[in-house]
């Protein structure tokens, strides 16, 4: 690899948070996270609204992110953007921002799919995974069980059929009556209840061990619901038992398969990442591996979330690889899942 020193300007604008980072190789400098706190109001992200508020924002954090990392816009070698998934409408600004940034600048532009970058977001923390490893990435739209062999040489083991383990988070939270995003008012509020209250279903898949099902979850929450006429015998306690039973099935599903994934392949290194993965039950959970001999990987709070750190070290890696091999290499991630994705076009 080369020993050069790189300084990376990333952006990260797939969907509400809009983020510049700025890294020298592998250390982030700078991250700077704006959340767009205006779409709590209706519940979820308006696409239209996230995106002018991106075009809005983006130039005025890029000024702070290079400050803050205390550099000069003509320090930047290599410019990166996420490219997808995501709202086209958020994703375009970020990308076609940061394309006509490093024309400007004569340097490199790298496209960075999102999906990975959450992938790679634990080798930002100081201890970084040794390959091969299992990734899991729980997100608000993406739920991946991935072995992960080497940099960009990814086998798929399982993803979701239907709703992702975030969607589920914020569908429930709604149900109950709580803010959104659902995830981090489920986990506040299951802190105080008693997860055994009711025993939500853990769906079984006969197409594939390792994929994911999450609407049954929410479906046996509704259900749950009306059959004890939840509006009527509502309280703070009732409220709470529900969100720990619920999060407990959740959990439990994430971590049998990442289990069995990982005794399957003689796997030692498991990385969980993505916004669910700061859940401080989920984290507890797979925390406890660490006494039977795996090594846990979570990235910290500030690259669980969507952010444009993932992105730089996502683009450093993918620029080492090229440098090593001359081209970028080709990925091997597919995914066949709602929505389809596809991580072989970069």
């Amino acid at each position: 690899m080369s020993a050069k020193t790189l300084y990376i300007l990333a952006f990260e604008t797939s969907c509400d948070e809009t983020s510049v980072a700025v890294l020298e190789n592998d250390r982030v400098l700078s991250n700077i996270i704006l959340s767009q706190e205006y779409h709590a109001h209706f519940g979820g992200v308006v696409p239209e609204a996230a995106s002018r508020e991106h075009l809005r924002k983006i130039a005025e954090l890029t000024d702070e992110a290079l400050e803050k990392a205390g550099l000069k816009i003509e320090d930047v070698n290599i410019v990166a953007a996420a490219s997808e998934p995501g709202l086209i409408g958020a994703i375009l600004i970020g990308l076609n921002f940061a394309k006509s940034l490093a024309a400007s600048l004569n340097v490199p532009f790298i496209n960075v799919n999102h999906i990975q970058a959450h992938l790679y977001s634990p080798f930002l923390n100081e201890s970084k995974p040794e390959f091969p490893f299992i990734g899991l990435i729980v997100s608000g739209g993406h739920t991946l069980l991935i072995l992960v062999e080497d940099f960009f040489r990814h086998r798929i083991l399982g993803t979701t059929v239907d709703d992702a383990a975030g969607e589920a988070f914020d569908k429930v939270a709604k149900m109950l009556g709580l803010g959104y995003p659902g995830g981090p008012e489920i986990d506040k509020r299951a802190k105080n209840g008693d997860r055994n209250f009711h025993k939500f279903p853990v769906p079984r898949l006969k197409d594939s061990k390792y994929n994911f099902s999450f609407s049954g979850i929410k479906t046996s929450v509704l259900y749950f619901l009306r059959k004890n006429n939840f509006e009527s015998v509502k309280n703070e306690k009732i409220i709470d038992d529900i969100c720990a039973s619920f999060q407990h099935a959740v959990i439990k599903t994430l971590f049998d398969k990442t289990v069995l994934a990982a005794r399957e392949f003689g796997v030692k290194d498991i990385a969980v990442s993505g916004g669910v993965s700061a859940n401080s039950s989920l984290k507890h959970t797979f925390l406890g591996l660490q006494d039977k001999g795996y090594r846990i990987f979570i990235p910290e709070l500030l690259y669980s979330t969507d952010n444009a750190g993932m992105i730089g070290i996502t683009a450093y890696y993918k620029y080492i690889k090229s440098a090593d091999t001359g081209v970028f290499k080709r990925d091997t991630l597919a995914v066949h899942a709602r929505p389809r994705l596809d991580f072989d076009n970069f």
